[in-house]
């Protein structure tokens, strides 16, 4: 399944999120329009969410930290990634595992 939140580019792939800081645990929440909801435990102050959200996509993505860039967004929920030489079908595979859509048609 295409996920809206994931887009190819010559440089990688963009992903799209939408980000709850302070919550409980660092984790996938799901599908919030054409974004990727994730809630994260750090707090939105002096970059610590960005920071955290970086870690915890390169951590999802078996990605290096340095190949995670924030293209857009720093100070808002809404944020644009850019995964540096990411594979789109092993990362949109991973996302449609995370959010329960592999097994739908």
């Amino acid at each position: 399944m295409s996920l809206p939140c994931l887009r190819t580019t010559d440089a990688g792939v963009e992903i799209f999120l939408y980000v709850q800081p302070r919550a409980s645990r660092n984790r996938v929440v799901g599908l919030q329009g054409e974004e990727l909801k994730v809630a994260l435990t750090a707090p939105p102050v002096d970059g610590a969410a960005n920071k955290a959200c970086c870690a915890f996509l390169a951590k999802l993505c078996g990605l290096p930290r340095n190949c995670v860039k924030l293209i857009s967004g720093e100070t808002s929920r809404h944020k644009r990634w850019l995964l540096k030489g990411g594979n789109f079908e092993a990362i949109s595979a991973r996302f449609n595992v995370l959010l329960g859509l592999d097994n739908q048609l």
